[in-house]
C-alpha cells in the first residue's frame, strides 16, 4: 500500500487508556498494509513538569542538560506505546533520537534538524516492524541529546516523514482537521477538506493552534503531504484513507482537485499582540533603523508597523506590534535609546488582537480587503493598525471586540456552514 507517518500530540498519549487507543489506531494503518512510522510527545503537561524541575535544580540551568531532562518525557511515552502494540499482537520498537540517529546542530532547546539516516529503520519498517520515535529530540555531532523547541514534535514527524520519502504524514490531535475558524467562536465553522502549505503558514502565524509554523515550512520544503485528524474517535470509526481529516498541499496539487477552491479559507484570531506607538519621532533618515535595530538584537519579532504622514515639525508618530510577553522588554528597550532615537513618549496597549483572513484566492481577486474593512465599521469595530501579504489582510482591533469580529468576518465572506 504506502509508507505513512503518525504524530500523536501530547492529549492523546496523555495516560495509558488513551496509549491504548492511539496503539489501536496505529494497528489498524498497518493492517490496511502499510508501512508504518509513529512520532510521539510526551504526555500533556510532562515537558513543563521536567522544566520546571531544571528550573529548581538551577536557574541558570545549561542547555546541554536542560535538553537531557526534558526530552525523557517522549522517550518514556515511545516506550509505552512499542510496548502496547506489542500487546495487541503488532511487532513494534522505539527508536530513540540518537539511535536512527537524528543529526541535529547544537543549538541545545532549539536545535535545527539536519540529516536523518534511515537505512534502518525503513528495513525494519519493510519487514513489518512498526517504529516507534519519540519527537522533539535529536544528537548533536558531540553525541549529546538535543531537543527542537516546544512544540518541535510535528517537526520531526514532518522531517521523518520526508526521510523516508512517505506517502504522507497524519497529524493526530485533539481537533478533527482545520476548520474556517475556531469553531467554539463560530458554531457554523466548516471543517476544510484542503489547505495550502502557504496557507497553513499564514493560518498558524496569526493564531491557529492546530500545526507549529516551522512544521509546516518544513513540510512546504520537502513536499511533504500533511494531514490533520483527531485521535479521539471511537474504535469502529472509518479509517483515516476513507475519510480524511484536512489535507495540507502544494498549490499545484490543490489545482488539480476537482473542487473550485474558494476565495478565503479561514479566519483567525491571535490576542498574544501588544501595540506600541512612538510619538514625535524625527522624521528622517535612520530613525526607523534606531527603532528596530534593538528589537531585532533582543529577538524581538515586530509585526505590524505604521508610520504616519510627517509633521510640520520634521515629526512623526510610529506604531508597532510586539508578541504581548515581550512587550515589557521592548518598551525597556527603547527607553534605553531613547535618546538615540529621539522620540518624546511611549505609549502601550496590551489589550489588542489581531484579525486576519487568509485565503489563495485573494490573488486573483479584488476587493477582499474592502470586504473586511466595510463588515468591520458596519458592526462599529475600530481598526488601529493594518498589514497585508499576498494571501492575507491584518488588522488590530480593541481585545474585547475579537470574537464579535471573527463572527462579523465568518458571514461576510460566506464561510458560514449549515
Amino acid at each position: 500500500m504506502g509508507r505513512i507517518v503518525m504524530k500523536f500530540g501530547g492529549t492523546s498519549m496523555a495516560g495509558t487508556e488513551r496509549i491504548r487507543r492511539v496503539a489501536r489506531i496505529v494497528a489498524r494503518q498497518q493492517a490496511a498494509g502499510h508501512e508504518v512510522a509513529v512520532v510521539v510527545s510526551a504526555m500533556a503537561g510532562e515537558t513543563d513538569r521536567l522544566v520546571n524541575f531544571c528550573r529548581e535544580a538551577n536557574p541558570l540551568y545549561d542547555p546541554a542538560e536542560y535538553d537531557v531532562v526534558v526530552a525523557s518525557g517522549e522517550q518514556v511515552t515511545s516506550g509505552l506505546l512499542a510496548l502496547t502494540l506489542q500487546a495487541l499482537g503488532c511487532k513494534a520498537r522505539s527508536w530513540l533520537g540518537w539511535q536512527l540517529p537524528i543529526h541535529t546542530d547544537d543549538a541545545y532547546a532549539k536545535a535545527r534538524i539536519g540529516e536523518i539516516e534511515t537505512d534502518a529503520i525503513a528495513a525494519s519498517m519493510a519487514a513489518g516492524e512498526i517504529a516507534v520515535i519519540p519527537g522533539f529530540q535529536g544528537v548533536s555531532d558531540a553525541g549529546r541529546v538535543t531537543t527542537l523547541g516546544r512544540g518541535g514534535s510535528d517537526t520531526s514527524a514532518v522531517a521523518v516523514a520526508a526521510a523516508l520519502k512517505a506517502d504522507r504524514c497524519d497529524i493526530y490531535t485533539d481537533v478533527d482537521g482545520v476548520y474556517t475558524t475556531d469553531p467554539r467562536i463560530v458554531a457554523k465553522a466548516k471543517k476544510l477538506k484542503h489547505v495550502t502549505y502557504e496557507e497553513m503558514l499564514e493560518l498558524a502565524s496569526v493564531g491557529s493552534k492546530v500545526l507549529q509554523t516551522r512544521s509546516v515550512s518544513l513540510a512546504m520544503k520537502e513536499g511533504v503531504r500533511v494531514q490533520v485528524l483527531s485521535s479521539f474517535i471511537d474504535d469502529d470509526a472509518t479509517p483515516a484513507d476513507e475519510i480524511p481529516g484536512t489535507m495540507i498541499v502544494s498549490d499545484e496539487e490543490l489545482e488539480g482537485l476537482d473542487m473550485e477552491a474558494q476565495l478565503i479559507t479561514g479566519i483567525a484570531a491571535d490576542k498574544n499582540e501588544a501595540k506600541v506607538i512612538l510619538t514625535r519621532v524625527p522624521d528622517k533618515p535612520g530613525t526607523v533603523a534606531a527603532i528596530f535595530s534593538p528589537l531585532a538584537g533582543a529577538n524581538i519579532n515586530v509585526d505590524m508597523i505604521i508610520q504616519n504622514v510627517g509633521r510640520d515639525k520634521g515629526e512623526t508618530d510610529v506604531t508597532f506590534t510586539v508578541p504581548a510577553a515581550d512587550l515589557l522588554r521592548a518598551q525597556t528597550l527603547l527607553e534605553a535609546q531613547r535618546d538615540v532615537i529621539g522620540f518624546n513618549r511611549i505609549i502601550t496597549d496590551a489589550k489588542v488582537a489581531k484579525i486576519s483572513v487568509v485565503g489563495v484566492g485573494m490573488r486573483s481577486h479584488a476587493g477582499v480587503a474592502s470586504t473586511m474593512f466595510k463588515a468591520l465599521a458596519d458592526r462599529g469595530i475600530n481598526i488601529q493598525a493594518i498589514s497585508t501579504s499576498e494571501i492575507k489582510v491584518s488588522v488590530l482591533i480593541d481585545e474585547d471586540e475579537t470574537e464579535l469580529a471573527v463572527r462579523v468576518l465568518h458571514t461576510a465572506y460566506g464561510l458560514d456552514g449549515e
